[in-house]
Order: C-alpha cells, then structure tokens, then sequence
C-alpha cells in the first residue's frame, strides 16, 4: 500500500496481514509463537555455549553444527519479533526500508542455511566415504571457506519468504513478471543445487556402508547420519511443499501456514534434533547447567 500527505514524496508503506483474518486466534498464536521462539534462542544459542566449552566437541561435524546453530538463531529473530507484534498490536504496517531490511536477512540466512546443510552432507561423505584423506580433505582452512561460502552465497542470491520479493516488485515496477521469474529462477536453482550435493553425498555413503562386510556397520554408519538426514528431510521437505503449491495466490492459508513452519518451527527444531540423538551434547547441557562447571582436559 502507498501513503501520501498532500504534495510531500510518497512513501511505501506495506501491511503484513499475517493471520489477521483469524481474531480468536491472535492471542493462542502469540503464546505459542513466543514459547516457540524461546525455545528456539535457548536451544540455539545453548548449543553454540556447549559446542564452544567442551574441547570434545572441537571437531568438524560440531563446527559446522555451530554455524547451523548461529543461523537458525538469526533467521527466527529476523522473522518472530515482528510475527509477535504483528498478533497483539493493531497497526501492522511496515515501513519500506524495514521490509528490504527483513527481506534481505532473512534471504541471507534462509539460503545460508541451505548450503550450510549441504556442506554437512558433504563433510559425512568424506568421513564415510575417505576416512583416511579426512583431515587433509577437511582442513581448518577448506571448512572455513565453506561456511564463508554459505554465507556469501546468501548474501548475493534472493528468495522470495516474508517480505515477499513480488510484493516489493509490484510496488515499484509496472510490469514484474520478469523480475519475478528471475527470482523464481535463482530460488529453484538455489534448492537443485543444494539438493544435488546432499543427494550425491548420501548415495556414495549408502554405497559405502553397504560394502562394508561387517553386519553392524552399516546401521552404525548410518545412526551417525540420522540427525542430519532428519533436519534435511524437514527442511527440504518444506521448501519442496512450497513449490508444488500449483497456485499461491489461491492458497494464501497454506503458504502462510508453510512459511510459519519454515521460519519459526524449523529453526527451533534443529537443536532438538542433534541434541536428542548425541550423548555427549547432552552430557555437556547436564554438567553445564545441573552439576558443577566444566572442567577442561588437559
């Protein structure tokens, strides 16, 4: 929507509607929202604390699970704080400026996520699949250029959630349907390419494992992997419903419901996740926060 007062400039203005239509459900929507996000900083910011204070963890797999962590963090706080307004107050309008601001981190951290969970899949394929080249392979330097990589790629590629990029286009384009295909474009490449690495890591590790002559190792190779693919599969998951919406301007319920869950609940339940299947995390967490501090080895 455009504001104007008299001969001043206009000034874009947009309304989140969100689930406005819905009045008895504003405040249960608040309340689960905000337990939701409370989980979600806790969780997140918990694991980094306990990644960064047990020396056990120092690893690859946790390095990296750092990041995801540090991610999942920021890419809720882009999004909740205003969803929780947005429930409780009447105006819920959003300056231009604030919407490019939202739009562009939660891009930056949406598509970080991504490859972050790509770079995972690719740090268990070499583990599987070239245990004996892993430290050379996964190197301080090549796991640091990965993850700056995730975040870069964030940084110079677009998506289209919240803020959503048609919106902004409509607004200041007369005709948008190029610049919407574009998006749509690089956003589906995003997913594919994404896609690719975890798919070609994960078949070289079944490969792998199945060749292996012990009975048990197999199911053992593979619990290590479970959290991993179990985020993947939520993740992705989503993101692939998303797409097959065949028309979102018909199904606004569900893209509202499917975005929730991809930007509130995921970023919450990735913690649970690694944590629920890990003995040492939570080890750490009992020893942390129940019993008396941490000690380093020596």
């Amino acid at each position: 929507m455009l504001l104007s007062e008299g001969n001043q400039s206009i000034i874009p203005t947009f309304i989140l509607l969100g689930f406005s239509e819905y009045p008895e459900l504003q405040v249960p929507l608040f309340l689960v929202s905000l337990s939701i996000y409370t989980v979600t900083v806790v969780g997140n910011l918990g694991m980094i604390i306990i990644i960064k204070v047990n020396s056990k963890l120092h690893t690859v797999m946790y390095f990296f699970l750092s990041h995801l962590s540090f991610v999942d963090f920021c890419f809720s706080t882009v999004v909740t704080p205003k969803l929780l307004e947005n429930l409780i107050a009447e105006d819920r309008t959003i300056s231009f400026s604030g919407c490019i601001a939202q739009f562009c981190f939660t891009c930056l951290f949406g598509v970080a996520e991504t490859f972050m969970l790509a770079a995972m899949a690719y740090d268990r394929f070499v583990a599987v699949c070239s245990p004996l080249l892993y430290a050379a392979a996964m190197s301080p330097k090549r796991c640091a250029l990965l993850v700056a990589g995730s975040y870069s790629w964030g940084v110079i590629t677009i998506n289209n959630f919240i803020c959503d990029h048609s919106v902004i286009v409509s607004v200041s384009c007369s005709d948008p349907y190029i610049s919407q295909m574009l998006c749509s474009i690089i956003a589906i490449f995003n997913e594919a390419s994404s896609l690719v690495i975890i798919l070609m890591s994960y078949m070289f590790i079944f490969i792998t494992v199945m060749g292996m002559p012990s009975a048990s190792g197999p199911w053992k190779t593979f619990s290590t992997c479970a959290s991993h693919l179990t985020a993947i599969s939520i993740f992705h998951g989503t993101i692939l419903f998303l797409f097959c919406i065949p028309n979102p301007k018909t199904s606004w319920l569900t893209v509202k419901v499917t975005s929730v869950f991809y930007t509130v609940l995921i970023p919450m339940l990735n913690p649970l996740i690694y944590s629920l299947r890990n003995k040492e995390v939570k080890n750490t967490f009992t020893r942390l926060f129940f019993t008396k501090p941490l000690c380093h080895s020596t």
